[in-house]
């Protein structure tokens, strides 16, 4: 088996226990956020707390102990759009709340026999394509031209005054802190200590984000034909998923595919097995509108981002991308827009 094709099989691997972790514990950013927001319930976004932990704390040793070179990564680059990054956030953020769901809710959905979800990923990942690749490409990389700004660093924990103490010790304290910082509000101040199984789950979720980066940098990692540096992430993938179902004999098939391929199969599994799995339509064609707009404005959204709520949230964020933090602040921004008018 080459390096590629076991890159391919641990993707799947990875998307088998997302989509079983997220099934069983209904891991979603937008209802973790309109629960808490709106209903006063935080029980779902301590989960976000402690799965971004997981995932930040694994992630940092990864990179501390040099078994994947988180360099090469598109987050941590100092330079990005100033305008489009947040922008594409705030339009995600809305685009969620309307849809009720984000890419990675919505395959965990689907999985479980909600057609409402089907609508929304083809919505998604149609606009995502007319963004990246499409009609809107050139307009959006005009733009990126444009506002581009170049920061003296992409990490934070640059920025934490690495040249004295060193960069290691920089970034594995500022880590420990950010990473206990988000335990305590998700477990305690959010009161997820009440529920161990969700403790469990989060878990589950934030490490499948570190064992993307092990599978595409250390297992992916070859001086001839290196698979490229990624984790979870669901925006541009959901896109390239559509294409390959129709184009699979001129595609070659990544890791993101196969992770998505994973998802579907461990949530679906994990819904038969519990016996959740139901098929769900639409109410009321006000409904099916929000979810049709609401999928749009992620795809385009999350193109001008560069990422989701996981991609930019969780797999962004556990690099200390500086441009991530942007992103999810727009994110955040837009939810509570959306969350008004949803």
């Amino acid at each position: 088996m080459t390096h590629v094709q076991l890159t391919l099989w641990a993707g799947f691997a990875v998307g088998v226990i997302f989509g079983i972790a997220a099934q069983r514990s209904r891991f979603c950013f937008t209802g973790g956020l309109r629960e808490w927001w709106g209903e006063g319930n935080p029980r779902r976004a301590g989960a976000l707390f402690v799965a971004l932990a997981t995932a930040l704390l694994g992630t940092q040793l990864l990179a501390l102990y040099a078994v994947v070179d988180l360099e090469p990564s598109l987050y941590l680059t100092s330079t990005f759009s100033w305008l489009l990054i947040p922008v594409g956030g705030v339009l995600f953020g809305i685009g969620m709340m309307l849809a009720r769901s984000c890419g990675s809710r919505a395959l965990v959905l689907l999985a479980g026999g909600n057609l409402r979800s089907l609508l929304v990923l083809l919505c998604l990942g149609v606009s995502a394509g007319i963004a990246l690749t499409g009609p809107l490409a050139t307009w959006r990389l005009n733009i990126a031209d444009l506002t581009a700004v170049t920061l003296p660093h992409a990490s934070l924990a640059q920025w934490t005054g690495a040249d004295a103490v060193g960069f290691d010790a920089a970034r594995l304290a500022l880590t420990l802190i950010i990473a206990l910082v988000l335990l305590g509000l998700g477990i305690f101040r959010l009161r997820l200590f009440r529920y161990p199984a969700d403790i469990i789950a989060a878990v589950i979720v934030g490490l499948t984000i570190v064992a993307g980066w092990w599978v595409t940098g250390h297992l992916g990692a070859d001086d001839f034909e290196p698979v490229p540096l990624e984790s979870l992430t669901f925006v541009a993938p959901i896109s390239d998923a559509l294409q390959y179902l129709m184009l699979a004999s001129g595609m070659r098939a990544g890791f993101a595919l196969t992770v998505i391929a994973g998802i579907l199969l461990g949530a679906g599994i994990t819904a038969l097995a519990a016996r959740e799995f139901r098929w769900q339509g639409f109410e009321s064609p006000t409904q099916m509108r929000r979810a049709i707009i609401g999928g749009f404005l992620m795809g385009v959204g999350g193109a001008l981002a560069m990422g989701c709520t996981v991609g930019q949230g969780l797999t962004g964020l556990s690099t200390l991308s500086i441009s991530s933090i942007l992103a999810v602040t727009g994110i955040l921004s837009g939810a509570r827009l959306g969350l008004r008018w949803a």
